[in-house]
C-alpha cells in the first residue's frame, strides 16, 4: 500500500489539517492555563481541577452528542463546536489582558468556568469529528488514515506546548491567548471548504433512552473493542502524569515555561516518529500483541521518568512514552473505524470519548490528588503500577484482543 495513499483524497487533506490548527490552538491552550494557574496558586491540586472542569460537563454530555452526531450532519456540529472554542479562547484572552487585577484579587474561579464551558463543546465535537473522517475515507484506507491522523495531531501536540511556553515565557500570557484565538480561526476556515457527507440509514421507532444507550451496548458486547478502549482508558487515567509538568519542570527540573513547552511535546515528537514508522509498517499482524506491548512501554516509560532529575533524560523518557503510546492510539482507532456500524459511529465515538477523551482531564485530576495525598513522584510510580496491573488483566482475560489481527477484520469487507 502506498503510505501517502489518502492525502490523495483532497476532503481528507483539508478535515485533517483543519484539525491540525484546532489541536495546535487547544494543546498552546492547556500549557498556557496550566502554568497561568499555577503562578497563580502554586498548588498541584489546583492543576488537577483544570482537568476536572473541563471533564465534568464533557462526561455528563458525550451520549447525549454522541446521539446528535448520528442524526445531524456531522459537518455541521463539527464547524460549530469549532466556533464554540474560539469564543471561549477569545473570553481567556480578554480577562488575561483586561481583567489581571481580578484574577489576582478573586482567584481563578472565572478560568475554571470557561474550561467548563469549554468541555461543553469538546464533548459534541469529538464523537462528530471522529464519525465524520469515517465517511471521508474508504475502508481499505482505515489504517492509512488513523496512521496520519494520529501523526498530524501529534505534530499539533509537539508544536503547540513547545509555541506556548516561549510565548508565554517571552511575550506574556495576552500574547499566548491571542496566538490560540488566531489558530482557531485558520481551522474553522480550513473545515468550511471539506464536503459535508449524507447520514447513513439509521433504524427508526426507538425511543431516546434506546438510542443514548445503543452504543454502550455495542461496546460492551464487543470483547475487541472494550479491552482496546480500557487499555488506553487506564494508561491515560493513572500512567501518565501531564498534569504535573508544571511542577516537574518548576521544582524539580527547573527549567520554567519555556522547558515545560518542550517536555508536553516529547511525547507527541515521539508519537510522530512512531506514525511515520507505522505509516510504511502499519500494524496489521498481531495487531492486539503489538497494542499490549505499547501500552507497557508506556508504563514502563513513565515509571522511569518519575525516577529522573535529569532534564535531558527526561525528555527522552517522555519522548518514548509517546513511540509506546502512538502504536496503541493507532491499533484503537483502526478497530473503531472497521468493527463500527456506519449508522452508530457517532454514539460509539461518543463511548470512545468517555473512556478515552474524559481519561485525560480525570487522569489530570487524578495526578493531582494523588500527588497531594502521596507525593509528587510516588504518586507517578503508583499510576504506572496500576497500567502493569490493567495490562496483566487484559492479557489474562481478552483473548481476542490478545489475537487480534487487523489484516483479517479489513478483510471481511
Amino acid at each position: 500500500m502506498n503510505p501517502y495513499a489518502v492525502f490523495k483524497i483532497k476532503d481528507f487533506r483539508l478535515f485533517v489539517f483543519g484539525r491540525f490548527f484546532i489541536t495546535l490552538a487547544t494543546q498552546m491552550q492547556a500549557i498556557i492555563v496550566g502554568w497561568q494557574i499555577y503562578e497563580l496558586t502554586h498548588d498541584v491540586f489546583s492543576l488537577g481541577l483544570i482537568g476536572l472542569a473541563e471533564a465534568i460537563p464533557f462526561l455528563f454530555i458525550s451520549l447525549f452528542s454522541g446521539y446528535v452526531a448520528d442524526i445531524v450532519p456531522r459537518k455541521r456540529i463539527v464547524m460549530l463546536a469549532s466556533l464554540f472554542f474560539l469564543v471561549t479562547s477569545a473570553a481567556l484572552w480578554l480577562i488575561s489582558t483586561y481583567y489581571a487585577p481580578f484574577l489576582l484579587s478573586q482567584g481563578v474561579i472565572a478560568i475554571y468556568t470557561i474550561i467548563f464551558i469549554s468541555g461543553i463543546a469538546r464533548g459534541f465535537y469529538f464523537p462528530a469529528q471522529s464519525a465524520y473522517m469515517a465517511q471521508i475515507v474508504p475502508r481499505h484506507l482505515y489504517p492509512n488514515s488513523s496512521t496520519w491522523n494520529s501523526a498530524i495531531w501529534h505534530i499539533a501536540a509537539i508544536t503547540g506546548p513547545a509555541i506556548g511556553g516561549l510565548i508565554y515565557g517571552f511575550f506574556g500570557v495576552s500574547a499566548s491567548y491571542l496566538a490560540v484565538v488566531i489558530f482557531l480561526i485558520i481551522g474553522i476556515l480550513l473545515f468550511i471548504f471539506v464536503h459535508s457527507k449524507p447520514l447513513p440509514e439509521r433504524s427508526r421507532g426507538e425511543t431516546l433512552f434506546a438510542n443514548l444507550s445503543a452504543g454502550l451496548k455495542f461496546v460492551f458486547n464487543n470483547q475487541i473493542i472494550l479491552s482496546a478502549l480500557a487499555l488506553d482508558m487506564f494508561a491515560v487515567l493513572f500512567g501518565g502524569a501531564v498534569a504535573l509538568l508544571p511542577v516537574f519542570a518548576g521544582e524539580i527540573l527547573k527549567v520554567g515555561p519555556q522547558g515545560l513547552g518542550f517536555l508536553r511535546a516529547a511525547p507527541a515528537a515521539g508519537a510522530v516518529l512512531m506514525s511515520l514508522l507505522l505509516a510504511y509498517r502499519p500494524p496489521l499482524k498481531n495487531s492486539g500483541a503489538a497494542l499490549l506491548l505499547g501500552v507497557t512501554g508506556f508504563g514502563i516509560a513513565y515509571l522511569l521518568f518519575a525516577l529522573s532529575s535529569n532534564f535531558y533524560l527526561s525528555l527522552f523518557l517522555l519522548f518514548l512514552s509517546g513511540v509506546f503510546d502512538n502504536i496503541s492510539v493507532v491499533i484503537r482507532s483502526t478497530i473503531l473505524q472497521l468493527l463500527t456500524p456506519d449508522n452508530m459511529r457517532g454514539r460509539v465515538s461518543a463511548v470512545n470519548s468517555l473512556f478515552i477523551g474524559s481519561s485525560n482531564e480525570i487522569g489530570a485530576f487524578e495526578s493531582g490528588l494523588a500527588a497531594r495525598l502521596l507525593g509528587l513522584i510516588p504518586s507517578v510510580i503508583f499510576g504506572s503500577t496500576m497500567t502493569f496491573l490493567v495490562v496483566g488483566s487484559v492479557f489474562g482475560f481478552a483473548p481476542k484482543i490478545r489475537n487480534l489481527s487487523l489484516s483479517r477484520e479489513i478483510s471481511k469487507q
